[in-house]
């Protein structure tokens, strides 16, 4: 993974990996895309095959470079480690989209309570005239109050 993460490390390089990606090219057309020197095209090229992110074959007297893009698989999987919330974070996250969940529960249960804090509640009590549930339980002396 060193030698990748160096080997991308060059714009240079980055930029040839990037002409690579649309389909193979020989060493004289990667360096006619620079304005550098093509021994210093050489040597990128040396580079990048030496970390396994390019490979070459004879063509005649030609040689043609390839995109291998199998060595960047580890590269990515460390960098996707590396944005992701490390351990407790990822707890703490996880946490926090619990409480809120919660949260909205017992507000969505809240509102189709009768016992709304906003309303005036009922008393249990059967005594209680102001609860019209509870008037079929009076005792049966106030019937005869009102017969």
């Amino acid at each position: 993974m060193d030698e990748v993460a160096g080997a991308i490390a060059d714009p240079v390089r980055r930029q040839i990996l990037l002409m690579l990606r649309a389909a193979p090219l020989s060493a004289g057309q990667i360096a006619d895309r620079f304005a550098i020197s093509r021994p210093a095209v050489s040597r990128h090229l040396r580079v990048l095959r030496e970390a396994g992110l390019v490979r070459d074959t004879a063509d005649g007297r030609r040689r043609v470079y390839e995109l291998v893009t199998a060595p960047l698989d580890e590269l990515a999987g460390w960098l996707t480690r590396l944005t992701r919330p490390a351990g407790w974070q990822h707890h703490f996250d996880a946490l926090e989209t619990e409480v809120h969940r919660t949260r909205r529960e017992r507000q969505a249960a809240a509102g189709h309570r009768p016992s709304d804090p906003a309303q005036p509640a009922h008393s249990s009590n059967p005594s209680n005239p102001s609860n019209p549930s509870h008037a079929s339980h009076a005792s049966p002396a106030s019937h005869k109050e009102t017969a």
